[in-house]
């Protein structure tokens, strides 16, 4: 694994109306991963040609990470890219290493 990736959560802070701002993140954890990139496409929305690219990051087994729904919520920051998480799944559960698999280019994520 070559590559520091940041985990973020959302902060939970709220704005001046009282909803959850959706631009706060507050970084849960550094760790060392390997990011691959499996796949891209291009769509128009909105008159607007929307890029994304899905990427598979593989990080050591921690039980915090482990709840594939949880992990949903999450996204991860890798220099000045930010991928969203769709899923995250133990391998053959062997709790050795999770794969998280994201995408990046279709909003923050």
């Amino acid at each position: 694994m070559r590559h520091r990736v940041q985990i973020q959560a959302p902060a939970g802070t709220q704005d001046a109306l009282g909803q959850p701002d959706p631009a706060d993140w507050s970084t849960i954890a550094t760790v060392w991963a390997d990011v691959g990139s499996l796949s891209g496409r291009e769509r128009i929305k909105a008159q607007a040609t929307l890029h994304e690219v899905t990427h598979l990051v593989l990080i050591r087994y921690q039980a915090q990470f482990a709840d594939p729904l949880a992990m949903t919520k999450n996204r991860i920051l890798y220099g000045a890219r930010v991928f969203n998480i769709h899923a995250s799944i133990d391998a053959d559960e062997r709790h050795e290493s999770l794969q998280l698999s994201c995408s990046e280019g279709m909003n923050n994520g």
